[in-house]
């Protein structure tokens, strides 16, 4: 390059664990070119003109780990990636995409950077990306930069690409339990946990929510009809063929009543308190427009509540307020909406809101309030008088500890009469500390997919762990949705241990799937005969509901390129690292980067009740064991090799080979397990490349040890393996 400016080279999605984090990460190669001469103390007026567009900087703490740490290294002076790093970050959090995580790592080409930001969704973190780039360049040439346009552009994107909050609280809360998830579409459908362990869930409905009982909780006269016959408290009411035949059920039940759509949600076509034909007759046509028929119901005096029933438990609570406004003897209704209610800050048209704004023309109800009440939007109120604008909506304010058990109860058993795993009752009292029946109130309808916001961000009161509930109902007690996962990785004989911990696994009888570099199998069939050591086929594995164990390869340029298939696994394999390994298109340049940088990952996912099996006789690949969080397993050909004295004398355990038969050790406790000689495949070797196949053998039988698997299985699938299923191109490799 021959001016100061900086080009972004390449950009890599990391969806997986990787070498900079266990989440997904956005890793931009940039050239900042002859700008490596121009830290930021040297440009004029740099510092001034960042901070007063991003002042938020202040509270990145940085290196020097304290708030305004970042501004004090651009005070100092730091280079353009280090600041593109933190204005990523920066610009997703002003977007609503909170971000904490990012890097910038000089390579060894002058001038080129790496930066690596967390992306917790991709398309967010490459516009951020670009727009840092852009914001750095700004501040360089003293030009003017739009923050306000970039933040509302980024969240434009975010909120086309990012989970709701519904199925992102129970997300979270997943993760906090330690169980994974994968997004299956780029909507809300999330599968938590892995392969026969997993669960789906679809906002706030899962893979245990009933058909059927979505199909009954639709029909709200069928729903009434069924908790009826049950002893819960419903009101009387029946669907109407027309408004003749409403009126008529009007005069049957006695007014006041209820008109509402028979299948619609969210309160819309939902009219109350009606008493005169004028009134059923519109009401009747707004709920006609709503759903597919009419009903009409006893009017039940009180306040709207919504009961959140998770797993046959009530676990939060909403009551809905309704809208007034009162006037001034100068403003409009219309007017005095605008600035009575709709100027509340808990009030928007997004999800992040928890209260709706009031707009007569896109909720025919409230016309039809005011019409009742012999006004219109354009009446002027005089001072001080106050009259009701909407009836229905804003269930928002939380209640939960007000509920009585018995009403508590009755919703717990409406949603099981419905058949809901997870259920929004939606209920009318006076007061819900109370009985219904000592009140009449009643249970008016019980929904399937309900909206979690009110309980998250509840327009006044505490917000309630409903997601936690749902998870906790989901997977039970310690259920952490996990089946044992196998990764392995090395510079040469992984395919071959893959096979092998597949082979041990299936004889163990487990459902196992496979992806390594001989393609994609299942339970023992090859599906693909492609390369599937790479990030999709290990996906594609927890996907499958029908396996409950995994063995996954990943090679050295895998990890780099797209990061692992899997978050955790229970056991980590690392055969050994080539002295010469390199890969030098991706700046690893010798073998201790590759150690250092690339390969630890595959022990730094192992989990903390997991094991990191490794190759005492490969130094770089010992000295990983202090990266693991969980335990160890050496192996060798030589139970003399010092660390595996050391790990011994520790209690640790070692697969080794001694007289011509492989041993497990654990501490000073011995157990020999086989004759090499009995192993027909490795007797039947080259000498050249007995000892590598030997060394895979052992790496294998390690990986079984740690899964559990006992030694007399062990002993006997080693024994009577063959390789069939392995290429030529794999076992000479080894």
């Amino acid at each position: 390059m021959n001016k100061k400016s900086i080009e972004i080279i390449n950009v890599v999605s990391l969806r997986g664990p990787n070498i900079w984090t266990y989440r997904p990460v956005l890793e931009a190669w940039v050239d900042i070119g002859e700008l490596e001469a121009s830290p930021s103390n040297t440009i004029p007026g740099f510092y001034e003109r960042l901070t007063a567009w991003l002042p938020s900087l202040v509270e990145h703490r940085c290196g020097v780990g304290e708030r305004g740490g970042f501004l004090q290294r651009l005070r100092e002076g730091t280079w353009p990636a280090h600041i593109m790093e933190h204005l990523m970050i920066e610009l997703q959090n002003l977007a609503g995409v909170q971000t904490g995580f990012g890097k910038a790592r000089e390579t060894s080409t002058p001038g080129v950077y790496k930066v690596a930001v967390r992306a917790r969704y991709e398309e967010v973190s490459r516009a951020a990306l670009v727009m840092a780039r852009d914001m750095v360049m700004a501040g360089i040439e003293d030009r003017p930069f739009d923050v306000d346009a970039a933040v509302s552009r980024l969240r434009d994107i975010a909120e086309s690409v990012s989970l709701g909050p519904s199925t992102a609280c129970i997300v979270d809360a997943a993760a906090d339990r330690g169980i994974p998830a994968l997004r299956l579409n780029s909507g809300n459908l999330v599968q938590l946990g892995y392969g026969a362990r997993q669960h789906r869930i679809w906002t706030a409905e899962t893979d245990q929510t009933s058909a059927i009982a979505e199909s009954i909780s639709s029909d709200k006269d069928l729903t009434k009809s069924l908790l009826r016959s049950c002893g819960v408290p419903v009101p009387e009411g029946r669907i109407v063929s027309d408004i003749d035949d409403a009126w008529e059920a009007t005069q049957d039940i006695g007014v006041p009543v209820v008109v509402k759509p028979s299948d619609g949600n969210h309160g819309r076509g939902v009219s109350t308190n009606l008493t005169t034909r004028e009134e059923i007759e519109a009401a009747y046509r707004l709920a006609e427009e709503e759903g597919s028929e009419v009903i009409v119901e006893r009017f039940i005096p009180g306040d709207e509540h919504r009961l959140l029933v998770v797993g046959g438990k009530m676990v939060a609570a909403a009551r809905g307020e309704i809208a007034t406004v009162t006037g001034d003897g100068v403003s409009t209704i219309l007017q005095l909406i605008d600035t009575q209610i709709n100027t509340d800050p808990r009030r928007g048209t997004t999800e992040e809101f928890p209260l709706n704004l009031v707009l007569i023309d896109e909720d025919p109800a409230v016309l039809l309030e005011l019409t009742r009440q012999g006004l219109t939007p354009d009446t002027v109120l005089e001072a001080g008088k106050q009259i009701l604008v909407q009836r229905n909506g804003n269930v928002a304010f939380d209640v939960t500890p007000l509920v009585h058990p018995s009403v508590a109860a009755a919703a717990a058993l409406a949603a099981r009469i419905v058949g809901l795993d997870i259920a929004g009752v939606d209920l009318v009292a006076e007061d819900i500390s109370r009985p219904l029946d000592e009140q009449g109130g009643a249970i008016v309808e019980v929904n399937a997919g309900p909206g979690l916001l009110m309980h998250l961000k509840p327009a006044d009161g505490e917000p309630r762990p409903v997601g936690e509930a749902i998870v906790n109902h989901l997977f039970p007690g310690e259920d952490n949705g996990r089946i044992p996962v196998v990764g392995i990785t090395g510079s040469r004989g992984k395919t071959m241990v893959a096979h092998l911990v597949a082979r041990l696994l299936h004889l163990h009888g487990a459902h196992v799937g496979l992806a390594c570099s001989d393609g994609f199998f299942l339970r023992g069939r090859q599906v693909e005969r492609s390369d599937g050591a790479n990030w999709q086929t290990a996906r594609r594995i927890m996907m499958n509901r029908a396996i409950n164990a995994a063995v996954v390869e990943t090679g050295f340029r895998a990890i780099l390129a797209e990061g692992l298939g899997y978050d955790r696994c229970q056991v980590g394999v690392v055969t050994n690292i080539d002295p010469k390994a390199s890969l030098p298109d991706w700046h690893i340049d010798d073998a201790d980067q590759m150690a250092g940088k690339v390969v630890r990952t595959q022990v730094d996912v192992v989990l903390p009740e997991g094991v990191a099996v490794l190759n005492a006789a490969d130094a770089r690949v010992a000295a990983l064991a202090s990266l693991c969080d969980g335990g160890v397993i050496f192996f060798s050909l030589s139970s003399e090799i010092p660390v595996v004295a050391a790990h011994r004398a520790e209690g640790g355990r070692a697969v080794f080979v001694r007289h011509g038969g492989i041993v497990l050790a654990a501490g000073a406790a011995e157990v020999p397990l086989i004759d090499l000689a009995e192993i027909g495949a490795i007797a039947a070797a080259k000498p050249a490349r007995r000892a590598h196949m030997t060394e895979n053998m052992l790496a294998a039988v390690g990986a079984a040890w740690a899964l559990g698997i006992a030694a007399e299985l062990i002993r006997a699938g080693v024994k009577s393996v063959e390789f069939d299923g392995v290429t030529a191109e794999a076992v000479a490799a080894a």
